[in-house]
């Protein structure tokens, strides 16, 4: 009887009961005043639910427990908005609130499909890792080919134009004789054909050249001289660079011209008749003068006759 099995592995050895202290993270936790978790681990009847979820920055509360609830249900379960406002509280209008937000973040998704009969039905599929489709059910009806082949010929978005540089002072006649310098352009070169959205956006830079006392040859020329030989894909694009990088500096300031004299008709004085130059009729300088009349403004001095 005091033979031990030897089939029977050793057992460990327990620790001296002084020595057994708690764990150093249930201390810490109950002095700092935080939540203390008492977890029993599930066996049956549990569903894992991940951190992103549960702690998601942007979903309501509603939504969260909407999410986790949906995915704890089986496969086949009726998640429609009528049947969760019978299960919850909350009325219908919240719910549905909240099943926007989980379409909105990826944890729900409601594609509609055509069934064999021929009716369209609206599908819910609950998501417990937006962006990974793996938990797709394989029963799920596939793609027309009609959709696939045309998300295929879908272009990618397209990039915005670099920005112009833009006049001082803008006019509907400046922005309309830019524009008309851009339609004009493909007949220099086809490959500047441009549509009327590239030219909206390159009119103001056209504008800022031109109150630059330059005239249209010589923008037309600057935009349409040495281009490279290979088709240009984005036509706009390089026009816009060259208006930004080949921008010519502002013409040198010019004190304005002084006005001319105001050269006045010749008129006969009413005196003398002889002739002089003012503004009205009246007499000439000498004959003021004489008659102690103060001078005719702008009055020249009378011009003697030949």
């Amino acid at each position: 009887m005091d033979t031990q099995n030897p089939s029977v592995p050793p057992h460990a050895q327990s620790r001296i009961g002084g020595k057994n202290h708690p764990p150093r993270h249930a201390s810490t936790a109950a002095h700092s005043g935080g939540v203390v978790h008492d977890n029993t681990r599930h066996t049956t009847r549990f569903t894992v639910i991940g951190n992103h979820l549960a702690q998601h920055p942007d979903l309501s509360g509603l939504a969260i427990g909407l999410a986790v609830h949906i995915q704890s249900l089986p496969a086949g379960a009726r998640v429609d908005i009528k049947t969760l406002a019978a299960r919850f509280p909350e009325g219908t209008t919240r719910i549905a609130a909240a099943l926007r937000e989980l379409e909105t973040h990826g944890y729900l998704r409601r594609p509609r499909e055509r069934t064999e009969s021929g009716r369209i039905v609206t599908r819910t599929v609950s998501c417990n890792q937006p962006g990974r489709h793996g938990s797709e059910r394989a029963d799920a009806a596939p793609e027309p080919p009609a959709r696939r082949a045309a998300a295929a010929q879908r272009k990618p978005p397209r990039r915005a134009l670099p920005a112009v540089p833009q006049p001082a002072y803008t006019s509907p006649a400046l922005l309309q004789t830019a524009t008309d310098v851009l339609a004009c352009l493909r007949r220099y070169d086809p490959r500047l054909l441009l549509s009327a959205t590239d030219a909206e956006h390159l009119a103001p830079g056209v504008a800022a050249w031109l109150e630059r006392d330059l005239t249209l040859t010589a923008v037309r020329h600057a935009l349409t001289s040495d281009l490279p030989s290979e088709p240009l894909y984005r036509p706009a694009a390089l026009l816009a660079h060259r208006l930004t990088a080949q921008l010519p500096p502002l013409p040198p300031y010019r004190a304005p011209e002084r006005p001319p004299p105001v050269r006045h008709p010749l008129r006969n004085c009413d005196t003398c008749d002889r002739a002089f130059r003012g503004p009205e009729p009246g007499t000439c300088r000498a004959c003021a003068s004489a008659d102690g009349i103060s001078e005719i403004p702008g009055a020249a001095e009378a011009v003697p006759a030949r």
